[in-house]
């Protein structure tokens, strides 16, 4: 029987590198725009892999954490020249954003950051950011909370996260309890142990706020690539389910203030990268050049490793429906991480508005154009008519 499966030019790593680079120069408009553009040009023009199984591995990196068209990237590279094919294409499609993001962290940092004349300009693109995020929620929401107890696991998920819960508890209890759910004993064990744990957590919580506030002086590498490990590995349903964990990381140590954490989300929406770039701005805020490198490395590398290490096994793996189920209770949770992480910056960002009707109708307006305006455009368009409008309103 002869085998119909298309397979990828004759190309050398140079080529190949080149190739992927010039996705990441076009990488525009969020995962969707970058999906198709790479199967535009891989699976319909040049014939790399057929489009059922581009299919089957688009499901499977949806399901997977990390951004999904980096590791689209990661895995065609490694069809065409094997593991060093992989580990170059997912650098020459990450490469253009990163060392744009630079540029504008550096900009922003030593050029425009506390300068009054640009304040309200940049609290209009944090108004904007919120209605953004808040669509972001609804969209992964709509996908992820499929039924009761995702919904019932979510909410829970944003009352523990409020009330000082560290993350990993309800996305660790979510998983369990949803995987169990057809044995409700073990799934109510499930949720006793994770009540008892939250409060024994809880309880020592003034000691890690003294240890934080030891550490507010100056990030650490370290930590930083922890912060990005921490966000590639739990980035469930889009590159917004990292903004809690690189949050809690960066800003809750107090290395950057939460006006600036929301500015790199901004700028991140209006750079050719997957949208998790947002972590460069952040590391480069905190930590300058070698804390801009640690975070990025630390986020990008799931990304790497899930296609480089489990390329042959990454379909079957994936198949095993126990996995299903414990990943959709961990991404309901993250739905609820991500819902309160939104509350906490709406609050901090209401704090610094000296003009509330100003800033409701710079947010009421945000909110209809990330539900009215589509395409690749949309959000650099937003962020800058934001800006705008801050100027002008003065929120």
């Amino acid at each position: 029987m002869t085998n119909t499966e298309p397979s990828p030019p004759p190309l050398s790593l140079f080529q190949l590198f080149l190739r992927f680079l010039r996705f990441g120069f076009f990488a525009f408009g969020g995962p969707v725009a970058q999906i198709a553009m790479v199967r535009h040009a891989l699976v319909e023009e040049e014939r790399w892999i057929s489009p059922a199984r581009f299919n089957r591995l688009l499901a499977v990196m949806q399901i997977l954490p990390g951004p999904e068209a980096h590791e689209l990237c990661v895995h065609l590279g490694m069809v065409a020249r094997g593991r060093i094919g992989g580990l170059l294409a997912g650098l020459g499609f990450m490469l253009p954003g990163f060392v744009l993001m630079l540029g504008a962290a550096w900009l922003y940092k030593d050029w425009i950051v506390g300068n009054p004349a640009m304040a309200p300009v940049f609290l209009g693109v944090q108004i904007a950011v919120l209605a953004i995020i808040l669509r972001a929620v609804q969209r992964i929401g709509t996908h992820i909370l499929e039924d009761k107890l995702l919904w019932l696991l979510a909410a829970a998920a944003l009352g523990a996260t409020l009330a000082g819960v560290p993350f990993w508890i309800p996305l660790i209890a979510a998983g369990l309890i949803y995987s169990f759910a057809a044995r409700p004993a073990v799934a109510a064990a499930v949720l006793v142990a994770a009540a008892l744990l939250a409060f024994v957590v809880s309880d020592a919580a003034p000691a890690e706020t003294v240890a934080a506030a030891a550490a507010a002086g100056e990030a650490g590498i370290a930590a930083l690539f922890i912060a990005g490990l921490k966000g590639g590995l739990l980035t469930f349903g889009g590159a917004y389910t990292a903004i809690p964990y690189v949050r809690t990381d960066t800003v809750g140590r107090g290395w950057l203030s939460d006006a600036s954490f929301l500015d790199g989300v901004a700028l991140a929406g209006m750079l050719p990268a997957p949208l998790v770039i947002f972590a460069t701005f952040a590391g480069y805020v905190a930590g300058g050049f070698p804390g801009a490198v640690a975070i990025t490395t630390g986020m990008f590398l799931p990304a790497f490793a899930f296609s480089m290490i489990f390329f042959e096994r990454l379909e079957a793996v994936v198949e095993n429906p126990a996995l299903h189920r414990i990943l959709g209770g961990v991404a309901a949770a993250v739905v609820g991480v991500i819902a309160a992480t939104l509350l906490q910056l709406g609050w901090a960002t209401a704090l610094r508005v000296s003009n509330p009707f100003g800033g409701l109708v710079i947010f009421i307006a945000a909110v209809a154009a990330v539900l009215l305006i589509k395409g690749k455009w949309a959000a650099p368009l937003l962020v800058i008519g934001a800006g705008v409008a801050g100027w002008l309103v003065h929120p």
